[in-house]
């Protein structure tokens, strides 16, 4: 059975969308798994690009753009673009493509903006029919 993972951020600020993704990447890369990023367009695509090469120091995380050379264990796509592999799908974008559904994890970062919270709770809903195993992990209530 797939699973969807859903990590509520508590600010608005999409940088830190990107930062809590990029510490997440280093843990499914750390469990051997490929990981498909899936961004609105290419420029948010090239940007997201750049910013994983600059995002901690003491790290380093292995990822292109989807068809590049060589091919890279964090691939980053826009629009109806697939990688090779099924393994973890992470949605930038506002709507879950229905491609998604092929993949064994599913990963929505969410954060505190109208349009991203609109866009989730409707693909946690699609999520729920169609049975996938839902996981929610609310970072609000860390301290």
């Amino acid at each position: 059975m797939a699973r969807a993972d859903y990590y509520i951020l508590p600010d608005s600020e999409p940088g830190s969308r990107a930062a809590f993704l990029c510490r997440l990447c280093e843990k499914i890369l750390g469990l051997g798994m490929a990981v498909f990023i899936s961004t609105a367009d290419e420029m948010a695509a090239r940007r997201l690009d750049q910013q994983l090469w600059s995002a901690r120091a003491q790290s380093f995380l292995p990822h292109g753009l989807l068809g590049g050379e060589p091919a890279a264990p964090i691939e980053i796509g826009w629009g109806e673009q697939l990688p090779d592999h099924r393994e973890v799908f992470v949605n930038l974008s506002a709507r879950l493509p229905e491609a998604a559904f092929q993949f064994e994890r599913i990963v929505e970062v969410v954060i505190q903006t109208p349009q991203v919270l609109a866009a989730t709770r409707e693909n946690y809903a699609r999520c729920r029919e169609r049975g996938v195993e839902l996981h929610r992990t609310d970072l609000r209530r860390r301290g």
